[in-house]
């Protein structure tokens, strides 16, 4: 199976790469796109050295699957180039997800929905997919009616120059090129990407729309709160979920383990809850600190880690890409 990956010297890019590698991913031919500028750059993939090329010769290529993570106005440009030769393009930037003519998909819930004219298909923002992973089998026991999330997001999730920041003004030093409008180090910035005219930022607002889009269901009410902290390693969330229906805790619990891609960590009288240097490098979303709300009725208090770089954005993409060949409608 030939295989581009659009960014590949970036992060998430580098992620892909590593993912498809432990995967064991199908690739018989990798094609690794970057900037122009990066074109000619080394990339190792298992074991073997391959050259950045450019956008036009990895579409002259006609690969069978493109995993974008370049972007969102790289991949509406270059996105629809590559479904014209018949490329399957996963993309990963918010460029498609609320486009109703594309698939936003988390495989665990909604791959089913997949079928062979889906030529762009949009992975959710890395936040969406850990919540609505966590709640989506909760939903289906006891009807969500109301989602209050306040998330503590990782450095990485903006990307290295981000990391330089914070490794910087670590060490003591002024960041030299910073990503962020204030210092990240021993800070909290309630601001991820711009603010929109409501006074909720766009990080926020994905959020909100693409967990209605990814569970079926415009009745859920849900606000969030979205703030990045200096950590590595993965995003965390304080979830508040309100139920139509009534729900015991033992009840969550079960579900919860029976969620494929969910780990239970919640032990706490032995100190154990989820944390993101607990889920830096694991395709799992941990959940943990669960309990009752005991202001209202049906609602229940959770805490949610995942990886960013993999279940947040990586993973979930190659777990698409897996489930279009398990489906037939990719040809390993």
């Amino acid at each position: 199976m030939k295989v581009a990956v659009v960014g590949a010297t970036g992060l998430v890019g580098g992620e892909m790469l590593k993912v498809l590698a432990e995967r064991n991913f199908p690739v018989t031919e990798l094609l690794p796109v970057a900037s122009e500028k990066s074109v000619g750059l080394p990339i190792e993939f298992q074991g073997k050295t391959y050259h950045v090329i450019s956008m036009d010769d990895a579409i002259a290529a006609r690969p069978d699957v493109a995993i974008f993570s370049a972007g969102g106005s790289t991949s509406k440009e270059q996105a629809p180039r590559f479904a014209e030769v018949g490329t399957v393009v996963i993309d990963n930037s918010s460029a498609w997800r609320m486009d109703p003519t594309k698939k936003l998909v988390v495989p665990e819930i909604n791959a089913k929905e997949l079928t062979a004219e889906d030529k762009i298909i949009a992975n959710p923002n890395c936040s969406t997919i850990q919540m609505v992973l966590s709640l989506h089998k909760l939903h289906e026991a006891f009807k969500i009616k109301r989602i209050v999330v306040s998330t503590y997001q990782s450095v990485t999730g903006t990307g290295k120059k981000a990391v330089d920041q914070l490794m910087e003004e670590r060490a003591g030093q002024n960041a030299s090129n910073p990503a962020y409008p204030h210092r990240i180090d021993l800070n909290v910035l309630p601001h991820i990407d711009v603010f929109e005219d409501n006074g909720y930022t766009k990080e926020e607002m994905k959020m909100v729309k693409e967990t209605k889009k990814i569970l079926g269901d415009d009745s859920i009410q849900v606000t969030a709160t979205a703030v990045r902290i200096p950590v590595m390693g993965g995003h965390s969330e304080s979830v508040n979920v309100e139920f139509e229906r009534e729900f015991e805790l033992e009840e969550v619990y079960s579900l919860l383990r029976a969620t494929e891609g969910v780990e239970v960590v919640d032990d706490v009288a032995q100190n154990s809850y989820p944390m993101p240097k607990d889920a830096h490098g694991k395709d799992s979303v941990l959940v943990g600190r669960l309990r009752r709300d005991e202001s209202q009725p049906r609602t229940l208090n959770m805490w949610v880690v995942a990886d960013n770089l993999r279940k947040g954005a990586a993973t979930n993409a190659v777990q698409i890409a897996e489930h279009m060949i398990k489906l037939g409608l990719l040809k390993a």
